[in-house]
């Protein structure tokens, strides 16, 4: 992640989890149809302070712990100043900012400058969906505090 100095808080603590997954080829889990990943704030376009807030919004499917074996269900993934989609059929790894617990924000503390934000639900076994359920990428501006 092109700057990323602190994001979220320790596991143990209900924070991100970075994981790591050897490269096999999984089945996906079906998404509702329709259903929408999308970041509720910042907005994009936003200048904001080094450490922010960011609130993950999910329509048409629900929100469940990795692991929990439900359907249409899953948990959020953030990407940070990442031009490529994580692989399809495979656990996203620790490139992805992993919220396991079934989190729905966060706080992310980045260098000043542009980056992009985008969220991506995985299944229990943190791989994405299919079809992919997957925000539009927004990108924002930290600011000198």
């Amino acid at each position: 992640m092109k700057g990323a100095l602190l994001v979220g808080a320790l596991a143990m603590l209900g924070g991100p989890v970075l994981a790591t997954a050897e490269a096999q080829e999984m089945s996906r889990s079906a998404s509702a149809e329709g259903a929408q990943a999308y970041i509720i704030s910042p907005q994009d376009g936003e200048v904001v302070s080094k450490t922010f807030k960011v609130k993950f919004g999910l329509t048409g499917m629900g929100v469940a712990p990795a692991g929990v074996d439900m359907k249409h269900t899953g948990h959020h993934h953030l990407l940070i100043d990442k031009d490529e989609m994580p692989a399809l059929g495979q656990p996203m790894g620790s490139d992805v900012i992993h919220f396991g617990g079934g989190q729905t924000e966060t706080t992310v503390t980045l260098e000043p400058g542009e980056h992009t934000l985008q969220l991506i639900l995985g299944d229990k076994n943190h791989v994405p969906h299919e079809p992919v359920v997957m925000s539009k990428k927004i990108t924002i501006t930290v600011k000198e505090d």
